[in-house]
């Protein structure tokens, strides 16, 4: 029983801290809507590309970038990976390439896309050496 309980309060709080990222943008779009709220989508090359791997460790980790995310915005992430071991399934590797022909013809990593809940650009970032806040606030001015 007590491991029970340990392993159920493990659970709670991995979940509590966890990104709330979704792979799939036509589910983003409906969570968007219903919840209306805009869309955060991110291509990533997290296996090869320093500047999105660090964006992943400096703002996507970060607590504040967390806690406003959750609240303001349906975040949406699609991966690139170039190593066998990190490869996706060809469904997922499908569906990224597809917005990707879509929403990054220059083919830039990192690329952060800031959208209304229908699919509709609001703007771009790359990255940025920044706090978290300051990266907020970017995406902010994007918004508005």
């Amino acid at each position: 029983m007590k491991k029970i309980l340990t392993l159920m309060l493990f659970s709670f709080v991995s979940i509590s801290f966890s990104q709330n990222w979704n792979y799939n943008f036509d589910q983003a779009k409906e969570l968007a809507t219903k919840e209306n709220k805009n869309i955060i989508m991110i291509f990533s090359g997290s296996d090869w590309c320093a500047p999105c791997i660090r964006l992943d460790k400096n703002i996507w980790q970060s607590e504040e970038f967390k806690k406003v995310a959750d609240e303001k915005w349906v975040l949406v992430k699609l991966n690139f990976p170039r190593k066998k071991a990190n490869q996706l399934s060809e469904e997922q590797t499908g569906h990224n390439r597809a917005l990707a022909e879509k929403y990054n013809k220059e083919g830039s990593f990192p690329l952060v896309i800031v959208l209304q809940p229908d699919g509709k650009v609001l703007g771009k970032l790359g990255f940025k050496n920044v706090s978290p806040s300051e990266y907020i606030e970017m995406i902010e001015t994007v918004i508005k």
